[in-house]
């Protein structure tokens, strides 16, 4: 109420404003649930009409996540979404706080990323004519299986449908395969066999059918699918100061319901694939949940230290690592020996 009341307050002097957004996966909890319905809904009532958005998702456009950034730096678009790993091939600082098995549970992925958000925007701003607002979570990155597994030892051999690089760092020290496959060809390539595990979201997998074309769930949490919410820098410092004060508040707004749904979505992401409740933001299934033991969750954070976090400095460069160790790794109790890279 009181954020309502302060926006009504704000509307009453703002100028007509006429903004366009490139929106996150259209099929995901939060884009439908929170993102579309803040940009299409909200922020028109809440400016009393003055901001009017044009407001479309990047997959239903056409358009593949790698690009996103770039469109962005362009002007193709005033604000944009989507999952900033994918960003990593423009800059590995992409990554940084949301690197494979470093959070295990979403209040330290929230640290982490915290920390690390005014790193990425720097970068964004400088090499990208972009600024950046806020990370949110998916729901925890698990993994999915055609076949019966009964942990992280039994992914050796096998080959695993990923979606970054850190991920497939992962896979390779497990002894498996990674597999690089777009999201919505997942179930046709897990029907056909082109893989024998997938990882995503639990909740983001249900609502798009992965339970149908796989049988096992091993709800262990690699990474949390972090997402970003972005302004073209041209088109942000052209809105008049009332109206960027006007977006920012309301933008802190929409970063706290992202966080608060991403958590429940991951919760629902088990109760749902396994057919129990709660699952208000998904649909039952009949999955077979694998237990997580300690020794799993000791592994993946031993890889995580060992090899993934390195890895990911030498290609980041030691400054970063450093800043790095300042930063994500005081937030997830990793530091990484700047002397090996």
């Amino acid at each position: 109420m009181a954020m309502g009341a302060a926006s009504v307050s704000l509307a009453q002097d703002l100028p007509a404003t006429h903004i366009r957004v490139l929106g996150n996966f259209s099929s995901g909890v939060q884009t439908q649930k929170v993102e579309k319905p803040f940009w299409t809904k909200d922020i028109p009532e809440r400016s009393n009409g003055k901001i009017t958005v044009e407001y479309n998702n990047y997959d239903v456009m056409g358009i593949k996540e790698q690009q996103l950034l770039r469109l962005s730096e362009a002007g193709i678009a005033d604000f944009a979404s989507t999952d900033i790993a994918k960003l990593a091939g423009d800059d590995p600082v992409f990554e940084g706080c949301d690197l494979t098995g470093i959070s295990p549970d979403i209040e330290t992925v929230h640290k982490a990323c915290d920390a690390w958000l005014p790193v990425i925007d720097k970068v964004m701003q400088t090499k990208f004519n972009t600024k950046l607002f806020g990370l949110s979570p998916n729901p925890g990155l698990v993994f999915w299986c055609r076949d019966g597994i009964s942990g992280l030892d039994d992914i050796k051999g096998k080959k695993v449908r990923v979606n970054s690089r850190t991920m497939g760092d992962l896979i390779t020290a497990l002894g498996g395969t990674p597999v690089t496959t777009p999201f919505a060809e997942v179930v046709p390539s897990l029907q056909r066999g082109v893989f024998d595990c997938a990882i995503t979201g639990g909740l983001s997998g249900n609502t798009s059918g992965w339970a149908e074309v796989s049988k096992y769930m091993f709800p262990l949490p690699v990474n949390w699918g972090m997402s970003y919410q972005s302004a073209n820098l041209n088109s942000w410092n052209s809105y008049a100061p009332e109206v960027r004060s006007f977006l920012e508040e309301q933008l802190k707004d929409l970063d706290k319901r992202l966080w608060a749904i991403g958590e429940q979505a991951h919760n629902e992401g088990v109760t749902c694939n396994t057919g129990k409740d709660p699952c208000t933001l998904g649909k039952k299934a009949s999955m077979t949940l694998v237990p997580v033991s300690d020794a799993d969750k000791e592994k993946l954070r031993t890889i995580a230290k060992d090899k993934i976090v390195l890895e990911w400095a030498r290609r980041c460069g030691k400054d970063c690592a450093a800043q790095w160790n300042d930063t994500v790794g005081k937030a997830v109790g990793i530091q990484i020996p700047l002397d090996q890279i």
